[in-house]
């Protein structure tokens, strides 16, 4: 063939020093096409045959290898064969394309292999015994073996040496590669291990207090991660600082389609109080209180009969409360809100007394995870619980003001100790 193709450009009137330069760049391009062209053809077949076989059967380990694309992978070996057993087709360049035919087919077993690992993970994890005793560890240090000793084995290849001189000549030189490149080697294996754990990638929001980092990661590299603040200052983090040390990623509330909201109203104990009829009345005008309401008359109407209660008896008998309807109104409200996730976490609970009054804290997500977004979806609910408080007869606890002190210094002694009077109960 070399020489029919030679005989063909001294044909074309090209010189015979030309010719003898065009021929293997010839040959070579064709044995890259056919090659490739035969990988393509190959992997259409495998994945089109494997994925009716696949839907025929009802195990789940052949799933996990599809979509892993084992198969596809093993494809992709066809070129560097093809290239190696055609070599010779070219004398004068055999012995480097057997060469990088072999570096090929390397790289592609070391990619065939880190999806074989990964399925095997994944089809272990189907079982009960994987919660107990899980191998994703043990995977991890198998591909850190394997990615050694493949990487030694390109060198090898690519400096025509064999791979026991180069693992000799390493080995004397341990002590000084590991002085001389430690934080090198550190963030190489910790950015490794960030790949194969997928811990951080480009566009995460972390947050790592020690570092004063709390922002966007714009660039990773084997020493360092970069990370936009939210300030827009740059923090720069150790890439192992991030197995070594904590932090935080926001990733999950990203991905989960909410953020969460979690803020408590303090009321002012002193304004809890039972409701009178008045107040049940203006109660029933309000919308989204009008079934809670009615369900709960019918409650405590039951429980009254049942055990011959008088229903004006606020000690023995049961009976509505101002801040029990106000969580009531609160949740029904978040349900109805347009911009809370409706199929996260939603309650309205009441914490523990303290000094500054009573918590009833809201625990919810936004539909949108954007931060300005979140902050309006967050002010507004609050904005209109402020604002309704009164509605129910309840107070906000805040602590006194430089205001309420001089209104209370400027206030009339007479009218101060007759409104002390008056909450008293003592007439003169």
């Amino acid at each position: 063939m070399y020489d029919i193709i030679h005989q063909w450009f001294v044909s074309q009137q090209l010189s015979s020093s030309t010719a003898d330069l065009l021929t293997p760049l010839a040959i070579l391009l064709n044995l890259l096409i056919i090659s490739l062209t035969l990988a393509r053809i190959l992997k259409w077949i495998l994945r089109k045959w494997i994925t009716k076989l696949v839907a025929h059967t009802q195990i789940v380990w052949d799933d996990i290898l599809l979509q892993h694309r084992v198969f596809g992978r093993t494809a992709a070996l066809l070129p560097g064969f093809i290239i190696a057993g055609t070599a010779y087709l070219i004398p004068q360049w055999q012995e480097q394309l057997q060469r990088l035919a072999y570096m090929y087919s390397l790289l592609m077993s070391l990619a065939l292999v880190n999806v074989l690992l990964n399925s095997t993970v994944s089809i272990y994890q189907t079982y009960e015994i994987s919660r107990v005793r899980p191998i994703k560890g043990y995977i991890q240090v198998a591909k850190i073996v394997i990615f050694i000793l493949v990487g030694i084995l390109v060198i090898a290849a690519l400096l025509n040496q064999s791979p026991l001189g180069i693992l000799t000549g390493l080995g004397a030189m341990s002590a000084v590669l590991l002085l001389i490149f430690k934080d090198t080697l550190l963030g190489f294996i910790a950015s490794i291990q960030m790949a194969m754990n997928d811990m951080v990638r480009i566009g995460d929001w972390i947050e790592m207090s020690k570092y004063g980092a709390d922002g966007d990661v714009i660039d990773i590299t084997v020493t360092t991660v970069k990370v936009r603040n939210w300030d827009k200052t740059i923090t720069t983090i150790p890439t192992y600082s991030l197995i070594s040390d904590s932090f935080k990623n926001w990733r999950g509330m990203s991905e989960s389609g909410g953020r969460r909201i979690k803020r408590a109203l303090y009321i002012d104990m002193t304004s809890v109080r039972f409701c009178d009829q008045e107040m049940l009345d203006h109660f029933g005008t309000i919308r989204l209180l009008q079934p809670y309401l009615e369900n709960k008359k019918k409650e405590i109407n039951t429980y009254n009969k049942q055990r011959d209660l008088n229903p004006d008896d606020i000690i023995n008998g049961r009976q509505l409360t101002n801040i029990g309807t106000l969580r009531a109104y609160i949740l029904e409200y978040l349900r109805n809100h347009p911009q809370i996730n409706k199929d996260m976490t939603l309650m309205v609970r009441q914490l523990a007394p303290t000094p500054n009054g009573l918590p009833l804290e809201l625990y919810t997500f936004s539909a949108d995870q954007e931060w300005a977004v979140y902050e309006n979806i967050q002010g507004d609910i609050f904005d209109h619980l402020f604002a309704i408080l009164p509605e129910f007869d309840l107070r906000v606890f805040q602590s006194p003001s430089g205001y309420d002190l001089k209104t209370l210094a400027l206030k009339p002694a007479a009218d101060l100790q007759h409104g002390i009077s008056q909450k008293s109960g003592i007439t003169s």
